[in-house]
């Protein structure tokens, strides 16, 4: 079992959209993941705006792979190094911790995660 950055087991991040390296819905990782896919956020319109600025398109459909494209409120599996970025950006989406892989902690404390922590309701995997 894969553990989450609370210590607790790794809860679901997103079904629909379906997330994950894995597409799985979990943002489990192993050595195939070069990304590091662990950090489980509630994506936003300036998080989604400032990843297609560096190249990586979450919002354009792309049926070939069965995306629909990311919407602000999609729960999404993200790189731990692009989330990063982004925080160094002021651009950080929000992280459900209870769904963001411990391996996420090799590169960010945990106290940084809990500052930029998603405040709403529920910890599992969204509907939608």
């Amino acid at each position: 079992m894969t553990n989450n950055v609370l210590g607790g087991t790794l809860v679901p991040c997103s079904y629909d959209p379906l997330t994950g390296f894995y597409r799985d819905g979990c943002c489990r990782t192993d050595e195939a993941d070069a990304g590091t896919h662990v950090v489980c956020a509630r994506v936003t319109a300036e998080f989604l705006a400032f990843s297609l600025s560096r190249g990586n398109d979450l919002v354009t459909p792309q049926p070939e792979w069965r995306f629909a494209g990311l919407r602000p409120g999609d729960r999404w599996c993200l790189c731990v190094r692009r989330w990063l970025e982004a925080l160094d950006a002021g651009a950080a989406p929000p992280v459900v911790l209870a769904s963001t892989d411990a391996r996420a902690l090799q590169y960010v404390a945990l106290d940084v995660l809990q500052r930029h922590a998603w405040s709403g309701t529920g910890s599992g995997a969204s509907a939608s």
